[in-house]
């Protein structure tokens, strides 16, 4: 094979800082002054402008090692999961992080330990050994967890999930505040008769079940202890649980709005209605949690739910990473909690007549 010519080649090569000097008529020094946050106080803003557009017009991006090597960073974070990256579920989560990384021209390694304590240890040795500048320790569920040995090493954000000593800062859901929501939504369509289906013995489940309590207490309604149904987190309990509630009872003596532990309960609650010949929403409203994506809106009747911020906990740990690393200090060791937003679609409406 022929040997490309010398032109072909220089077409190919990558652009640098000097060729970007020239086409915009500076120094080479003013070029480094923009690409390394130096600017302000030292050029115009007008030589600043012309250098983005020689940049923008080469096609330059800054040498993230070279800058890193400066700087004693790398320009990469680490992401260690115990089930996020092998899920549709919580995607979100990772897209927010890797997003606002690249942002901030840091790529974002991950890896998914399948819930794995070796694996996650290995993960985060292997990730301290390619000298990352931090990591984002993330869960697939809000629980308290023992964190992998090694992270004491490096700056760390929590996502999902919350240290057992408190010694770290976390981005979680403010679930109790999704409760409330989901129990208003109902509430404030008129309906008085409210049970709860699904879940387990988690941290989110007793924190979705006081947000429903504190939004009952304010309507003045009392929660039935036989409607408060903890089933799991399946379709299928979401199935056996409706049925509890639900099968062989008069119209006039059964719920009227029911709250899911998530969107795959809500699915079975769905179903459950449809074998026993109930409308929804038309005789049974139905929210769900956490807007679960290629689902939620996809069932029959499409799901009105409480959304978990997924997106938004990955965004806000890599935001707190990178100031961290910014810095040169460790993020407070505080709990942040995101606002679970409602997304209103057809399975809520008023209740039936008497």
């Amino acid at each position: 094979m022929d040997k490309p010519d010398s032109e072909d080649a220089s077409a190919r090569e990558r652009p640098t800082s000097k060729d970007v000097a020239r086409l915009a008529g500076v120094s080479h020094t003013a070029v480094s002054f923009v690409f390394n946050g130096r600017a302000e106080g030292n050029l115009s803003a007008a030589t600043q402008d012309r250098i983005r557009k020689a940049a923008e017009q080469l096609d330059y991006r800054p040498n993230a090692v070279a800058r890193g090597l400066r700087r004693r960073r790398t320009a990469v974070i680490g992401l260690v999961t115990d089930h996020i990256a092998s899920s549709p579920f919580a995607g979100a989560l990772l897209r927010g992080a890797m997003e606002t990384a690249w942002n901030e021209e840091h790529l974002v390694l991950t890896v998914d330990s399948t819930g794995d304590p070796a694996k996650e240890e290995a993960a985060v040795a292997e990730l301290l050994d390619r000298r990352v500048d931090g990591i984002i320790y993330a869960a697939m569920s809000l629980h308290r967890t023992r964190l992998p040995q090694g992270l004491d090493r490096t700056f760390t954000v929590l996502a999902n999930c919350l240290p057992e000593n408190g010694s770290r800062a976390a981005v979680i859901p403010a679930e109790r505040a999704g409760g409330r929501a989901a129990a208003r939504l109902l509430i404030d369509a008129g309906h008085r008769r409210i049970a709860l289906v699904g879940g387990m013995g988690d941290i989110a489940s007793s924190e979705r079940l006081r947000g429903l309590r504190d939004a009952a207490r304010g309507a003045g309604l009392e929660l039935r202890k036989d409607w408060i149904v903890r089933t799991g987190g399946e379709i299928s309990a979401g199935y056996d649980g409706a049925l509890k509630v639900l099968d062989g009872v008069a119209s006039q003596e059964r719920p009227t709005g029911i709250v899911c532990y998530n969107d795959r309960v809500a699915a079975g609650v769905l179903h459950a209605a449809a074998r026993l010949g109930i409308d929804v929403p038309g005789e049974l409203s139905v929210v769900g949690y956490d807007d679960q994506e290629h689902m939620a809106g996809f069932l029959s009747p499409p799901l009105t739910t409480v959304a978990l911020p997924h997106r938004a906990m990955g965004e806000t740990a890599a935001r707190l990473l990178l100031d961290a690393i910014a810095a040169g200090s460790a993020p407070a060791a505080e709990v942040l909690s995101l606002e679970c937003p409602v997304v209103g679609r057809a399975s809520v409406g008023p209740p039936p007549g008497p």
